[in-house]
């Protein structure tokens, strides 16, 4: 199973909105989740079992001064 988190950034913070488990590269999937999200929105597939997994290699994948609020769940990643 894999994570699909699906957000928008706000400046330089990535909020993380929804969140979602899928198959492993179930582009079917995926596409039916994003269907209706129109430009802006940012979304990513993780090959992790849990959300907080998911949500803390986004945290770390971001660039210096970039940071990322989870919305969905409330997870903190840690640096």
């Amino acid at each position: 199973m894999s994570v699909l988190l699906i957000g928008r950034w706000d400046a330089d913070t990535l909020e993380i909105e929804e969140s979602h488990t899928v198959g492993d590269g179930d582009q079917e999937a995926i596409n039916i989740l994003l269907n209706g999200c129109a430009g802006g929105w940012w979304a990513c597939e993780y090959l992790v079992d849990r959300h907080r997994d998911a949500v803390q290699m986004a945290y770390e994948g971001l660039a210096p001064g970039e940071c990322l609020v989870d919305e969905a769940e409330g997870f903190d990643p840690t640096a």
